[in-house]
């Protein structure tokens, strides 16, 4: 891995249906094999289902889900003189909705129910109330990150 150039980022295409870049931030974590129209539709069918049982805009319930898991500290481990560290770092918004997302889907995989747009929906929603598993991940990420706040001059 070369050090001397920095790795342009790639502009995300907004995804069609809700002209959202986040929704196609989601799709990507989704997505198994390149099958991008399945992915798609999971997200669609999942936002359909939201509708159904809320009566809100699936769109912006999803987002409140986002925001909801995304974490502010974590830990990352640093070697120093024999001993590993676990030092709490901040996380950058991009690292943070990618967390988010990444949490969000595999939590959702890992539900229990018929379809992934059904789980997907049920772990959507969770997280927009402040509960399921993707909080849950978020709260311990950050109670890692305060137990370890002596370490915190280790910060590089």
């Amino acid at each position: 891995m070369s050090r001397r150039t920095v790795v342009q980022k790639r502009p995300i295409q907004p995804d069609p249906v809700h002209n959202s870049r986040v929704v196609t931030m989601m799709v990507s974590r989704l997505m198994k094999s390149g099958k991008k129209s399945i992915a798609y539709g999971i997200i669609y069918d999942a936002f359909k289902m939201i509708e159904e049982r809320t009566g809100t805009d699936p769109l912006e319930l999803f987002e409140r889900a986002v925001k909801n898991a995304t974490p502010l500290v974590e830990v990352k481990a640093r070697r120093v003189g024999g001993a590993t560290y676990q030092v709490p770092m901040e996380v950058r918004s991009e690292r943070g909705t990618a967390l988010a997302l990444r949490w969000l889907s595999q939590f959702a995989r890992q539900r229990s129910g018929r379809t992934m747009a059904g789980k997907l929906a049920n772990e959507l929603m969770d997280a927009a109330n402040e509960t399921g598993s993707a909080i849950r991940k978020r709260e311990e990420t950050h109670r890692m990150a305060e137990a370890n706040k002596a370490f915190a001059h280790y910060r590089y």
